[in-house]
């Protein structure tokens, strides 16, 4: 019988330490770096979606910041970072969901934060399912920053197909409400030694025109 995509993300946190999965990094300095350029205050709201076992988190809060919802398919995953965090956990706002169904709230965030998710979503009602929950939940002059598979990327992973992207495809799916204010390239190395290139893109959601504009 055909996995669900929650069983399959289940397996792979299940099936052993969260440091042994492919998109693991000990710690995420491109996103840190990303986060700090924005200029997000350290009491804005940040999501991270998939952001599951990663230890994003544990940096931003080690940064200062106090408004931080990670969310994920995987509950195991999920499970795994409030353990590391221990009593540092109850800062964070758990979300299990799947980032193509949830149901996020209105102008909730000042940035939204993806790396390796993206990149999963092979079919069009998907990526337009995900990039409605960015577009509705992103609050005005918000941020956004996604990391996915790059031109040279796998063409798969984790058993799975996926796209890859450079900047100006990444752009195109979000649409031109949005300002692509930073792109680069990164050759992330898995843990059994394999290398994937990334792309990372920080966008701007532009504000609102005024009446004197």
């Amino acid at each position: 019988m055909r996995m669900t995509p929650k069983e399959r993300w289940e397996s792979f946190y299940c099936a052993g330490a969260t440091n042994t999965v492919s998109w693991f990094q000990e710690h995420a300095e491109i996103s840190r770096r990303l986060i700090r350029a924005t200029g997000v205050p350290t009491d804005g709201s940040i999501i991270d979606v998939g952001g599951g076992a990663s230890t994003l988190v544990d940096d931003l809060l080690a940064d200062g910041f106090t408004n931080v919802t990670v969310l994920d398919l995987s509950v195991a995953a999920l499970r795994a970072a409030r353990l590391r965090l221990g009593s540092s956990a109850s800062a964070v706002h758990w979300l299990e969901a799947d980032i193509t169904h949830a149901v996020l709230p209105m102008c909730a965030y000042d940035l939204w934060h993806d790396r390796a998710v993206f990149h999963f979503l092979t079919m069009p009602e998907a990526r337009a399912a995900y990039m409605y929950n960015l577009r509705r939940s992103i609050k005005s002059g918000g941020h956004v920053i996604i990391a996915a598979f790059g031109p040279e990327g796998p063409e798969r992973c984790s058993g799975l197909s996926v796209c890859r992207y450079d900047a100006a495809a990444l752009s195109k799916e979000l649409g031109d409400d949005f300002i692509l204010a930073e792109s680069l390239l990164d050759i992330h190395h898995t843990p059994v030694g394999a290398s994937q290139q990334f792309l990372y893109c920080r966008f701007r959601l532009k504000m609102p025109k005024t009446p004197a504009d």
